[in-house]
This record gives structure tokens, C-alpha cells and sequence, in this order.
């Protein structure tokens, strides 16, 4: 059985979402073996808190753990620091020195930014993960290690491979165990938690009293982006607290503090809502295929029209899905431009009663699904829901067969 409460106490893992519990239970189905794993996640979104948790809760938790910020290292010296190096290897050698590897010896090394490495080093990588062995720079003796290797990056490592930036080997070694750092937005309700915690570190380390921040501060926090997660809003509640010592923090010096009277915000981000999720998630699906529909809908015209085709004549698999024309004079009083969202039907009145919410949920996300030719992570996106719940609907509705079928 896996203790989640046992491994988020190992490495103080803040959160009580679905998601982080999720993560933390993939984290306890690995932790216990040699394999090696690769964690992906944007920015600040707690890659090396990950790879902690897997460190402590396995069977080299007494050993060390050494953590290499790959970024942070001039590709002339790596190699040395990863492998050591003999002495006289190179000008300024002047003594033998042991690398990462020789210091992880029965301990863990985690590689961060594993995407920054040169293409000659990656190839040397790979031969301690397979085999377990290297040689230091300018010697040629072969040296063994008994390590755990964990790597992180922000990067879309498939991509790099395509682009010749990562070797097509090392990824395929590395992305056996992927585990995903939650970025903030996706579990936009643990901030609390979060605030708490910073508020309550910081404000005892420099002697500032914490009165904590007001639910209308907490709602403003939801609706923003965090595109540096969790490491951003460390960094802006520290601010806040200091720029604000010994006062409750209020939603306007949040604002303030955001630059949210010149930062719009996006209207698809995360927003606290009182309803059920699944019901929500319909809500922007039909917000998406309203967006959607308007935009093809102007395409056909477009194309059609040069033609000498009646854009009447095109529709789709489900005629629901179909707006009626776009007029040409769009800054004309009453026409689309001018009219609210809610004002605008994505389904023709003939077939209400017709049509189910599953039917055009699934069309919605059919359509989608082709338009981003399978790309999931951009269809979630465009559809504004998560990428696991995109899953979850693609297997439900059997779309993941019919894609397999075409």
C-alpha cells in the first residue's frame, strides 16, 4: 500500500487536489526501485520537490543526493563536473578532481534541466545509465557507480529530438517513469495552502506578524495565471507581506502587487466557482465550440464565396454545430460584434430536444481533436480543460478508437 500522507510529509508536498494526490500515489509506485525517471513541468511548478520525494522514499534515502542544475553549468566544464577530471587533463587542472557521479556513489543524482546538455555529454549519459560506468576527462580508466538517476526539464524533449538538440536514445531511456509536476493552475485550489505556508515561514523568520489574507485576496489569487507557479507565488507573498508589514492582505494590494489593473488576464483561466466540475467543463466546451464554429464559419465563407459556392452547401457531420453566416457588415448595430456572448446560440433552434449534451460534447471535442490534427495538450488547451480529463472523454466517448481507425 502506498502511504501518501508518509511521502508528502518526506518532502513537504503542499496540496490536497486530485491532482497532487495522483502524483504523489505515481510517486510511491517508483520510488521504491532503481529505474530512472524523467519529471516534466514547467517552470517553478516543483520538478525538484518531486525528485526529492522519490530520493527520500526509496531504498537510498541515507545516501546523497546530489542535485546538478545542467542550465547552470558552461558546456567546456560539464563533462569534469559530471566525470571528474585527471590532473593535468586540461590548463588549470592541478589536481585530480571527482565528479557527480563518483560523489553519488549509492545515492541519487538529479539532473536538472537534463534538456541543456550538449549533444557529446548526452552520449556519455546514456552509457552510465545503461551500463553504469565513465571515465573521467583525459583518463582511460573505466570507473563504475552504483547511482539513481533522475532527470527534469521544462522543455518538450520530443521536439528537441526531432530538432537534433537531444539524442532519440537518451529520451527513449529517460521517458520510461514521466512523471508531471502539477503546474499551479491545475490545482489552482491548494493556494491556500500554499499562502499559508509561505506567510507563516516567512513572517517568522524576519519577525513580521501574520494576519493572514482576506477570501476576496484568496479569489484574486484564483483567477491569475501564475505563469512562474509555485515559485511565483512564493516570491509574491513574501512581497506582499513585506510591502505590507502587519496588515491583513486585501484583494486590492494583491492588484496592486499583480499589475492586474494593466494586466488583462485571460477569460479561460481558472476561476472559483460553486457548481459541479463536469457541468462547468460543458460550459467552456460550448464556449470553445461557439468560438470555434464562428471562426470556420467565416473560413468557408471566405473560401466558398471565392468559388461561387453558397457556404450553405458545406456543413458538418451534425448540422447543430452550424452557425448561420456571418454578416459582412460585422460593425453594424445588432450584428455579431456588437452582441454579447450569451447572446449567441452555437446550436440552431430546430434542434433543440435533438440533441444530447454528451452528443455535442463529444462533436466538440471531435472536432477539436482534428483541427489540432491529435494534438491533445493543444486541444485540452483550445477546449480550456486539463489534459487528464481530455483523456478521460476521449476514452468514454471512444473517440482514442475512431482516431485509430482513420
Amino acid at each position: 500500500m502506498i502511504d501518501i500522507d508518509k511521502i508528502r510529509r518526506s518532502a513537504d508536498i503542499i496540496g490536497e487536489s486530485v491532482e497532487i494526490q495522483e502524483m504523489i500515489a505515481l510517486i510511491g509506485q517508483v520510488a521504491n526501485t532503481d529505474i530512472s525517471v524523467l519529471i516534466t513541468g514547467e517552470s517553478g511548478s516543483g520538478k525538484e520537490v518531486v525528485a526529492k520525494a522519490i530520493h527520500k522514499n526509496s531504498r537510498r534515502k541515507f545516501e546523497k543526493m546530489i542535485t546538478v542544475n545542467c542550465a547552470a553549468i558552461p558546456a567546456g566544464i560539464i563533462e569534469s563536473e559530471l566525470f571528474g577530471h585527471k590532473k593535468g587533463s586540461f590548463t588549470g587542472a592541478s589536481d585530480a578532481r571527482a565528479g557527480y557521479f563518483e560523489a553519488a556513489h549509492k545515492g541519487t543524482i538529479f539532473l536538472d534541466e537534463i534538456g541543456e546538455l550538449p549533444l557529446e555529454t548526452q552520449a556519455k549519459l546514456l552509457r552510465v545509465i545503461e551500463q553504469g560506468e565513465f571515465m573521467k576527462v583525459g583518463d582511460t580508466n573505466i570507473m563504475k557507480t552504483d547511482v539513481r538517476i533522475i532527470a527534469a526539464t521544462n522543455r518538450e524533449l520530443a521536439e528537441e529530438v526531432k530538432k537534433g538538440n537531444f539524442r532519440q536514445d537518451l529520451y527513449f531511456r529517460l521517458k520510461t517513469i514521466n512523471i508531471e509536476a502539477v503546474p499551479l493552475r491545475d490545482h489552482i485550489n491548494d493556494i491556500h495552502l500554499f499562502i499559508e505556508r509561505f506567510g507563516l515561514l516567512f513572517t517568522a523568520k524576519n519577525d513580521i506578524p501574520f494576519k493572514g489574507f482576506s477570501s476576496e485576496a484568496l479569489t484574486v489569487m484564483k483567477r491569475y495565471a501564475w505563469p512562474g507557479n509555485v515559485r511565483e507565488l512564493k516570491n509574491v507573498v513574501e512581497s506582499l507581506l513585506v510591502m505590507n508589514r502587519g496588515e491583513r492582505i486585501t484583494d486590492v494590494m494583491v492588484a496592486k502587487q499583480l499589475k492586474l489593473d494593466t494586466f488583462q488576464a485571460s477569460p479561460n483561466l481558472p476561476v472559483l466557482v460553486d457548481a459541479d466540475a463536469d457541468k462547468v467543463e460543458r460550459e467552456l466546451i460550448l464556449k470553445q465550440l461557439l468560438f470555434l464554429r464562428q471562426d470556420v464559419n467565416e473560413i468557408k465563407q471566405m473560401m466558398m464565396g471565392s468559388r461561387g459556392v453558397s457556404v450553405n452547401e458545406v456543413q458538418p457531420s451534425n448540422p447543430a454545430l452550424f452557425l448561420p453566416p456571418v454578416p459582412s457588415t460585422s460593425n453594424a448595430p445588432g450584428t455579431l460584434a456588437h452582441l454579447e456572448d450569451g447572446a449567441l446560440h452555437a446550436i440552431q433552434d430546430d434542434v433543440i430536444g435533438e440533441i444530447t449534451m454528451s452528443e455535442l460534447e463529444q462533436e466538440m471535442i471531435e472536432r477539436a481533436l482534428e483541427k489540432f490534427r491529435g494534438n491533445r495538450r493543444k486541444t485540452a488547451r483550445a477546449l480550456d480543460i486539463s489534459e487528464r480529463t481530455l483523456y478521460r472523454k476521449i476514452n468514454d466517448y471512444g473517440i482514442q478508437k475512431k482516431i485509430k481507425e482513420s
